[in-house]
Formats: structure tokens, C-alpha cells, sequence
């Protein structure tokens, strides 16, 4: 048992052990080729060591990110559609390609006007379609304001991340 727990743990490349709604997006695959280097690697060696903390570091980054848009959807009345809106799989697609530039556009907006992404955060292809079904639901705009109102970007551009914290032990 323990081992299938640890087998599902590396092949999690979003957040959270038995999370199947990861996408084979560049974000994850970069979080793969990490997990498969630290994995050839001795694990007293101080190249193992930094690898473990950069992969904790990303996983952390985003469950922080997902809780974020939890919160602000939650808070816009989506409370029992919140993970099924976050939800994004390998199968989803996008409801109307008339959307994508105005979904990109959102999304980009996003990121430069709140505090919604931390600051190194590369944009995500999984929020790309979570705007999209808020496009579709006509709650894009709101969802926007929302986020400027709980997530301001803050003067100067510096967005006052905390990273997440390594694990101690």
C-alpha cells in the first residue's frame, strides 16, 4: 500500500496525492523532468536535496494558486461548482474557440493586475480553461473584480510573495 501511495505521490504532477485532473501542460512537464532527475540521484546528496526542495516548493506555489481561485469563486456563489470549475483534465476543452483570445486576454490581465499568481508564476494552460468557463457562465468580469478587490497587485509591482515553507524534518 505504502508503496502505491508513493507511486501516485511522484506521478502527481499538480498538487495533491490521487489529484487526476493534472494536465500534460509545460508546467508539468518541467515538475516531471525534476522528479525523474531527483530520482536518479542520491538521496543524502545535496543535489537531491535542492531538487526536493524545488518540487515541494512548485507543488506548494500551486495549491496556493488553486486555493486562491477557490476562495474567489467560492465567494462569488460557486461554492458546490468551485472544484468542478477548477477542475481541468487532459479531456477538456474549450467551449467555444471564440473565447480563447478574450479567455488569454483575462488571464494575462490576471497576472499583471493582481496578486492572484505569485510572482514567477509562468501562466498556467489549466487557468486558461477555468476563465473560459467563467466566459461561458458570464462571471469572467465579476471574477476579475473580485480578484483586483482580494488579490491587489500591490505599488511598485512587487506583489509581497511569501514562498511556501519546505517540510522540516
Amino acid at each position: 500500500f505504502g508503496a502505491t501511495l508513493a507511486r501516485d505521490e511522484e506521478q502527481n504532477l499538480w498538487s495533491t496525492p490521487h489529484d487526476v485532473t493534472h494536465t500534460e501542460a509545460d508546467d508539468d512537464r518541467v515538475l516531471y523532468n525534476m522528479i525523474v532527475v531527483r530520482n536518479q540521484l542520491d538521496k543524502d546528496s545535496e543535489e537531491w536535496q535542492k531538487l526536493n526542495y524545488d518540487i515541494y516548493t512548485l507543488r506548494q506555489t500551486r495549491k496556493e494558486v488553486r486555493s486562491r481561485w477557490k476562495h474567489i469563486l467560492e465567494d462569488l456563489g460557486f461554492q458546490k461548482e468551485a472544484d468542478s470549475l477548477l477542475s481541468v483534465t487532459k479531456l477538456s476543452i474549450i467551449s467555444d474557440s471564440q473565447n480563447m483570445s478574450k479567455a488569454r486576454d483575462i488571464l494575462l490581465k490576471l497576472s499583471e493586475e493582481t496578486n492572484i499568481f505569485p510572482t514567477s508564476w509562468e501562466l498556467s494552460e489549466r487557468y486558461l480553461f477555468v476563465v473560459d468557463r467563467l466566459i461561458a457562465l458570464d462571471a469572467a468580469d465579476e471574477f476579475f473584480k473580485m480578484a483586483s478587490a482580494v488579490y491587489p497587485r500591490r505599488p511598485g509591482g512587487d506583489r509581497g510573495d511569501e514562498g511556501p515553507r519546505p517540510p522540516q524534518g
